[in-house]
């Protein structure tokens, strides 16, 4: 009987640890699921994504911010390793801070005017000379085209790779008295970029150049510490310099390019696939600014009236005087007219 109870015992005791064998064997099994998914998980390392900064001097109201944060947007929907970050409005330093900051890594990507690399890059300052373009498509071909990459060889000894160009305006003259010949422009205070091809182009007019940050312009303007400066409508516009100064005179004296920079090392590190969806996005951005300065300016001269504005063609004295002053500083101005 003994044997028989002791039989018993052991064989429910067998069923009972097999019913606990059962009842835990779907947690185990998620258990060895999860830790399964977890080493899975450890196993694929996460791609870094690498916060980029973009700098610009435009306020967000200029065409150039809009494409600048299109061509973001466009990067960081479809890049894998990296997010930009746009910075206008010179929140990062103006265009002299940075040319250098782009150059020393302190800023990844930047849009700005060829001209400004000029202590660095002479031939960079060329393609903004006066009177250097034929057309806007003339200026497009050339510089999205082989002359793009023949800076680009040179920009490489400074470790900044041009990305993409684009149409910035045709550079027209803004002054506090009207302006239609060479003559009247004589001990006139003009405001420029800090370019020396700027400052040689009002040398040629008889003027003084005042070499000066964009953002310190409207008050320059406003108090008469200079006369006048010269940008594209879309830009006397945006800054609403017509507050200050009121007389427009269409020199079409430069077929303005700017261009945008990225750091040479940035650009190296990126996997192929985000230079190509950086490129793309480039290119997409281009043709959008581009698109968006030929058609503004079809009729801003008319449309800045409604200001108070007065619009001047100036006769031919001031294309005169300044060609020969500034081609012999222009190495490729023969080449350049070739690739028209």
């Amino acid at each position: 009987m003994k044997k028989l109870l002791a039989f018993t015992l052991a064989v429910c005791m067998s069923l009972s640890l097999a019913a606990c064998g059962q009842k835990s064997a779907p947690a185990s099994s998620g258990g060895a699921a999860s830790a399964s998914a977890s080493t899975g998980a450890a196993s694929e390392p996460k791609k870094e994504v690498v916060e980029l900064k973009w700098g610009s001097v435009h306020p967000e109201t200029q065409v150039v911010t809009q494409m600048m944060m299109r061509a973001i947007e466009e990067i960081n929907a479809n890049a894998e390793g990296i997010h930009i970050t746009g910075y206008p409005n010179g929140v990062l330093g103006g265009s002299s801070d940075l040319v250098e900051g782009v150059q020393e890594g302190m800023v990844d990507i930047i849009t700005e005017g060829p001209a400004q690399f000029a202590s660095w890059i002479p031939k960079a300052a060329q393609v903004e000379a006066p009177f250097l373009w034929q057309s806007v498509e003339h200026m497009q071909k050339a510089l999205n085209g082989g002359y793009k990459d023949t800076l680009n060889e040179l920009f490489e000894d400074i470790d900044v790779r041009i990305l993409g160009s684009f149409y910035y305006g045709t550079r027209q003259l803004t002054t506090n008295k009207p302006v239609t010949t060479l003559a009247d422009l004589k001990g006139m205070k003009i405001r420029v970029p800090q370019s020396d091809l700027y400052i040689k182009m009002i040398e040629s007019w008889g003027a003084s150049a005042t070499p000066m940050n964009i953002n310190e312009l409207y008050m320059a303007l406003q108090t008469g510490t200079v006369d006048g400066q010269e940008n594209p409508l879309t830009t006397y516009e945006s800054y609403k310099f017509y507050e200050v100064v009121k007389n427009v005179t269409l020199t079409n004296h430069i077929i303005c390019p700017n261009m945008i920079f990225m750091n040479g090392d940035v650009w190296n590190s990126l996997s192929d696939h985000d230079k190509e969806v950086v490129q793309n996005a480039i290119n997409s951005a281009v043709a959008w600014q581009d698109e968006q300065i030929l058609t503004a300016e079809q009729t801003l001269a008319d449309d800045l009236k409604q200001y108070g504005v007065e619009v001047y063609t100036p006769d031919e004295t001031i294309r005169e005087a300044t060609i020969p002053y500034i081609k012999p500083n222009i190495e490729d101005w023969d080449y350049i007219q070739s690739l028209a």
